[in-house]
């Protein structure tokens, strides 16, 4: 690849074309310079990829060779099959255990053909790219490490408070009213006695994703400690819509069967939900405080058995807590 790379400098001397497709390239390695983040790199190659080549889809992965895994950073415009007549499919080698891979699709046979001839000069954008990649790569992991829960990848705790506080402050008026969910599972203990810490893994996991289902896009979640999740809903502050979020929750974790052996066995465990309100304009509200009582709700929640939510602002004077 160094050698076309060379050989294009070499003719771009003496041919305008070649002169052309080094200015593209080089156009690529300066906008890629600029990118915030990895998923913003996979936007910036498509748009460069549209301006110069027409192409008007993309598929923009991350593949870690060790765990045999893909995860789809950016995705642009109609679905395809890698095996379709008219997609490309190029690796971007970033010397680590995560390559980056660019895939599209042509949208006839007359703009496969233009692509073709074009195939050197992407090839060779991509692999001047690359030590940009490996940046963005190192730069994303770095921020996962600190931020994610390694078992459920969903926030930790310092990540979310930190995130939230920001939000409050940008948006001023947007969000100075925000509900807390508190969710744990019922004697979640009893799975690591039964079993062991990889199947006590396994359900929180499945419950991450319940949680995900049911919340929005905008709405944040961290593992705390052991079984417990928070929840800060920024899609709405209606009291009937968090209930509505809180039983489905509720019901879609009853309903799932989580796989202990492969003898077919599985394990079906249920979660307790405790909800407060933050409220900005009230004297001494704070995060902190409403996360505190959320959490007081979730094991008032529990004392009334299984498969229940409950609402701190409930909570009467001659209500105990047993703390289990």
């Amino acid at each position: 690849m160094k050698n076309k790379i060379l050989k294009l400098i070499k003719d771009s001397a003496n041919s305008q074309d070649a002169y052309n497709d080094l200015e593209n390239i080089y156009e690529l390695y300066d906008q890629l310079q600029y990118s915030s983040n990895i998923k913003q790199m996979g936007e910036d190659i498509f748009m460069w990829l549209n301006k110069n080549f027409k192409v008007d889809n993309l598929a923009f992965s991350l593949f870690d060779i060790e765990n045999n895994s893909k995860e789809n950073v950016f995705l642009k415009g109609e679905e395809f099959n890698l095996d379709d007549n008219f997609s490309f499919f190029f690796i971007i080698n970033t010397h680590t255990k995560i390559n980056a891979i660019v895939s599209f699709n042509a949208v006839s046979k007359t703009h496969y053909e233009l692509i073709s001839e074009q195939y050197d000069t992407i090839e060779s954008a991509f692999f001047q790219i690359s030590p940009i990649i490996q940046n963005g790569i190192i730069k994303k992991n770095f921020i996962e490490s600190l931020s994610l829960d390694s078992v459920t990848q969903v926030y930790n705790r310092s990540y979310l408070i930190e995130n939230l506080n920001k939000q409050i402050v940008l948006s001023k008026k947007d969000h100075t009213s925000i509900y807390f969910l508190m969710i744990g599972v019922d004697h979640f203990k009893a799975i690591i006695d039964e079993f062991d810490h990889s199947i006590g893994d396994k359900v929180l996991i499945e419950l991450a994703k319940v949680i995900h289902t049911n919340i929005s896009e905008f709405d944040m979640v961290a593992r705390l400690s052991g079984d417990e999740f928070l929840v800060s809903l920024l899609s709405t502050n209606n009291l009937n819509d968090v209930i509505n979020i809180c039983q489905k929750i509720i019901q879609d974790f009853s309903e799932l069967k989580v796989a202990v052996n492969e003898n077919g066995q599985t394990l079906q465990k249920t979660i307790c939900i405790g909800l407060d309100k933050y409220e900005q304009e009230i004297k001494n509200s704070s995060i902190d405080n409403t996360i505190k009582n959320a959490d007081i709700g979730m094991y008032e929640a529990k004392n009334k058995g299984r498969s229940q939510f409950f609402n701190f602002k409930d909570l009467k004077d001659e209500d105990s807590i047993e703390l289990f």
